[in-house]
């Protein structure tokens, strides 16, 4: 596979484009490297991929619909992994047009870019933040999602029916992958995992929202990064058995396909951080909180359709990821 990863200087697209070099696939990173976080993280992700011979960087912005045409005129890409994308629900409260033009902007380019080029298979990242009011648990891709409640959530459902419409409409193979709490070494600075472990070390306080009750189903790196290579190797096809007097929401006469990819575990917040105490040796300041606008109060990912296309279930412990990435923070940090 020649293979472009949208979002490469990111934490998932940094992990995927090193797993998909060491199978000795070919890849093209691309990203804005925008400071939404430190720069300097991304770059230093990116100093990881670049020395390797099979893999090229560009750096450009999904929105910029020219320079994403000249890239994709210039390669022979057989698959798009599209993870770009401006990420953060509590952010998309404040700067609400970061979230219009990234996410779907910037995903319509790439769209019609697949559409132009004869793409095999394009998988792009969901969220979880996409079953916004639903409480029926755990969240299945067959359940209604037609109630977000963070604009980041409302792109991200866009993008599913974007690419839905562009599958049915140009026969383009569109896989959509929910993710659950992503953690783990390289991770995002703005999430809980990395916040809980800086402010701990540096003896500050940690604000734990909804009063630790908040339940969510994190879900190790390597486990999402399994996922992706094993559904981008799964072109999407049509389900025949699919009915209009009763759509199923994960599937289409088109083919397209949506995917859960989570740890099938919803742990409660209080619990999470005393893993994270564990590995430490130190015990947090806590400043308890109300649940913040935009917030879900728990996460619980079904997995059964992931399992039975794939043959793939996420099972890593938050005991096992949460002490990897410790260690990688502690070395990355130097302390």
């Amino acid at each position: 596979m020649h293979v472009l990863v949208t979002g490469a200087a990111g934490f998932i697209g940094h992990s995927l484009c090193k797993r998909l070099l060491n199978e000795g696939h070919r890849v093209t990173g691309l990203d804005i490297l925008n400071d939404y976080y430190s720069v300097q993280l991304k770059k230093d992700r990116l100093a990881e991929l670049e020395p390797r011979d099979r893999f090229s960087f560009a750096r450009i912005d999904l929105a910029d619909a020219p320079a994403l045409n000249d890239l994709f005129a210039k390669n022979d890409f057989t698959h798009v992994v599209n993870l770009a994308a401006q990420a953060g629900v509590r952010y998309s409260i404040e700067n609400p047009k970061s979230y219009v033009d990234s996410n779907m902007v910037g995903f319509a380019n790439l769209l019609e870019c697949c559409r132009h080029n004869t793409i095999e298979h394009l998988v792009f990242a969901s969220s979880s933040s996409v079953y916004g009011l639903n409480t029926n648990m755990p969240f299945s891709v067959h359940h209604n999602v037609d109630h977000p409640i963070s604009l980041y959530a409302a792109s991200k459902k866009s993008n599913e029916l974007m690419a839905h419409t562009y599958s049915y409409l140009y026969d383009l193979p569109c896989t959509g992958l929910r993710f659950f709490t992503v953690y783990g070494p390289w991770g995002r600075p703005d999430m809980a995992l990395f916040l809980f472990t800086r402010a701990i070390l540096s003896g500050e306080p940690i604000k734990v929202f909804n009063h630790g009750r908040m339940k969510r189903d994190f879900t190790y790196i390597d486990d999402i990064i399994e996922g992706v290579v094993r559904v981008t190797r799964r072109t999407a096809a049509p389900n025949p058995e699919w009915s209009g007097a009763s759509p199923d929401p994960s599937s289409s006469p088109a083919p397209y396909r949506i995917y859960n990819i989570g740890n099938n575990n919803s742990v409660q917040l209080g619990h999470f951080i005393e893993v994270i105490e564990k590995n430490l040796g130190m015990t947090a300041r806590k400043e308890y909180m109300e649940l913040q606008p935009g917030d879900v109060p728990n996460t619980f990912a079904d997995v059964d359709d992931l399992i039975r296309d794939v043959g793939f279930k996420p099972d890593t412990p938050i005991e096992e990821g949460v002490a990897n990435f410790v260690r990688w923070y502690r070395e990355y940090h130097r302390i």
